[in-house]
């Protein structure tokens, strides 16, 4: 199957310091990706036409439709804008959707506290700061265009993958699906993430099970309560050789 472009090339004008000039700039594309459930249309929703089998697990997992790779019966994809996903038991599709995303809207999600087997795992300060250095320096779409989100799954070890999308929630479906379908286990991974962590984003990695994020950006209000509420530790403004701390920072090391 032949992969979709995620940037195209347009002829811009541009008004600097009083004088115009013309030049040709990099934009990221913008697709609708439909995700069938069992045969019927769930979701139809924008975003960057690459690796979005990921996205479409990420984003069942994200909802509560299934909870791990053992719920699917198959996963494909004919088509990069259409992915058709099967489980192994009925699905209830008429259930409102639990989490507010770009993909469709809810009235709220129940999530159980995160209960980590390696909490007594602690991440290095250095290495946290390493981690979403790297996530900066590899975001080479959002380097070319300003158009993207990027986030990644990491561990102990360093960076396991990261992907970019237009819609900052996509971009932690298309972690969260990968996990999925690579059965990884995410009790001792972190979500590292170029944006915002709104509350949304916050109940995403909940129902995956991560039991940190670490963001460039700011978390809000909401997003740090409810972590308070979870167990999750939350990290923001992760930049050069500082980050804030926000909340359960029993998992980060206390290094001088």
């Amino acid at each position: 199957m032949e992969a979709l472009p995620i940037l195209k090339e347009r002829d811009v004008q541009l008004f600097e310091k009083g004088t115009w000039s013309n030049f040709k700039d990099q934009l990221v594309v913008e697709e609708h990706l439909q995700i069938i459930l069992n045969g019927e249309i769930l979701v139809s929703s924008a975003c960057s036409p690459e690796y979005t089998r990921e996205l479409a697990v990420g984003y069942l997992v994200s909802e509560g439709f299934i909870t791990s790779s053992q719920d699917l019966a198959s996963v494909k994809a004919p088509h990069p804008l259409r992915v058709e996903v099967e489980t192994t038991k009925p699905v209830d599709l008429s259930a409102p959707r639990q989490i507010n995303t770009c993909m469709g809207r809810g009235s709220g999600l129940q999530v159980e506290p995160i209960v980590s087997p390696n909490d007594n795992l602690l991440w290095s300060p250095a290495h946290l700061l390493q981690l979403i250095a790297e996530l900066d320096a590899s975001s080479l779409t959002f380097k070319k265009t300003g158009g993207v989100h990027s986030a990644a799954l990491a561990g102990p070890q360093g960076t396991i993958v990261r992907f970019e999308d237009i819609g900052r929630h996509n971009a932690v479906d298309k972690v969260i699906g990968y996990a999925c379908l690579q059965h990884i286990p995410l009790h001792d991974k972190c979500l590292l993430l170029s944006g915002r962590i709104a509350s949304e984003i916050l109940l995403k990695i909940a129902r995956a099970g991560f039991p940190m994020i670490v963001s460039r950006s700011a978390p809000t209000y909401k997003a740090v309560d409810r972590a308070e509420e979870l167990g999750i530790t939350v990290v923001g403004f992760a930049r050069g050789q500082r980050f804030n701390l926000y909340c359960h920072g029993q998992r980060i090391a206390r290094e001088q």
